[in-house]
């Protein structure tokens, strides 16, 4: 069940679900073995589109609206959130960023290469001692003549090892929000490091790792935005990827509530598909509200976001309830297929162990409670 599309959007949803059928559902198995997705997928990313999405023609990219958007996170989310997470952190969290906060100068060096796949990007905000408390970050920018050195740790960054450009928040004033800044780093430079992450419980092919910065010499020109600001920059990007979450979330319950379905029809237990028992039948019913209602909010977060109007709240409540809804999703579907559900023969252990990690990056479940408890109250919690 699903809101009417327009004709270009569900030709971007039929494409997206194609590619997804044929050249990501029959790999997730491996690459989740393996622990590496194919390096060539990204070039197929970037050759369909999917990396330019929302992005100026000029520039290489695709402008669609916002729930055309989501339609592709969703059918990602629902193939392998390893994927989904590719195109949400380098278009969506920087790609993005550089066209919302960019010089002509830094959107032109940068997002041709984003949109078609060239180049790759990662979010640098996360560090070892500051994860939900990001406004206290101790990476450092201190300014030599008419550059930048920064130095300085990051860690649990989507595609840290394969990205040619992080962006990189550092603090180059005070103490609090106030004193941070962000910096385009190209990740070939002197003194940038990026070490691979492995043994993850879920997310497995995604390349993550830790960024290790040694007095990185970067231009004022890397400067994104004003001194200062780059907190604002931060959150700004961070609302529009809740969004993208929500909506992948979304695909990672529909991908188990389809799979469940499907095989609650065809095992028999006494003497009978077990679809025909009634608290299947409950599991079953249960996720499928969640996906539609999932959906919804994210819808509404998209909404706002291309009329304009404020999309914070949205975006934090999306997350939250698509969140935790996917691993709801992922329990109960797995319960459905009993004791082969704990097995790789089937999705649902994957959906499972991926969604876990919804509710924790881009902000936890209870920071999105606290900003709506703060919306509610006016007062904050933190």
């Amino acid at each position: 069940m699903t809101l009417a599309l327009t004709e270009e959007q569900e030709l971007l949803r039929s494409t997206a679900a194609d590619f997804v059928d044929s050249e990501v559902v029959p790999n997730r198995a491996r690459w989740d073995r393996d622990e590496l997705v194919d390096r060539e997928i990204v070039g197929r990313l970037g050759e369909l589109g999917f990396l330019g999405l929302t992005l100026p023609e000029e520039l290489g990219g695709t402008p669609v609206d916002s729930r055309s958007y989501c339609l592709l996170m969703e059918e990602l989310g629902r193939g392998d959130s390893a994927i989904r997470g590719i195109v949400s952190v380098s278009l969506g969290l920087v790609g993005k960023s550089i066209a919302a906060y960019g010089t002509e100068d830094q959107k032109k060096e940068w997002l041709p290469g984003i949109a078609s796949g060239e180049t790759l990007a990662c979010f640098g905000l996360t560090e070892p001692g500051t994860g939900s408390d990001a406004g206290n970050l101790t990476a450092r920018a201190t300014r030599d003549g008419d550059d930048w050195l920064i130095t300085g740790e990051k860690v649990f960054i989507t595609n840290g090892t394969w990205a040619q450009v992080a962006l990189v928040f550092a603090r180059t004033g005070g103490p609090g929000p106030r004193g941070v800044t962000a910096f385009l780093v190209p990740t070939g430079a002197t003194g940038f490091e990026a070490r691979e992450i492995k043994g993850k419980l879920g997310l497995r092919g995604q390349a993550t790792a830790s960024l290790h910065l040694d007095e990185v010499r970067v231009p004022d020109a890397n400067r994104l935005g004003d001194e200062g600001k780059g907190f604002r920059v931060a959150m700004s990007a961070l609302d529009k990827g809740r969004m993208s979450i929500a909506a992948g979330c979304v695909g990672i319950a529909r991908g188990c509530l389809e799979a469940a379905t499907r095989y609650a029809t065809e095992r028999v237990q006494f003497g009978k598909p077990i679809a025909g028992h009634q608290l299947v039948q409950e599991l079953l019913a249960d996720t499928a509200v969640d996906v539609d209602a999932a959906r919804m909010l994210t819808w509404m977060a998209a909404d706002l976001l291309d009329r304009g109007e404020p999309m914070s709240l949205a975006a934090s409540k999306a997350k939250l309830f698509a969140s935790e809804a996917a691993v709801r999703a992922a329990n109960n579907c797995l319960q459905v297929f009993g004791g082969y559900g704990y097995i790789d023969e089937y999705p649902v252990g994957k959906y499972l162990r991926d969604a876990r990690v919804m509710t924790l990056y881009e902000g936890t479940s209870q920071v999105q409670k606290l900003i709506i408890g703060r919306a509610l109250t006016g007062i904050s919690a933190f």
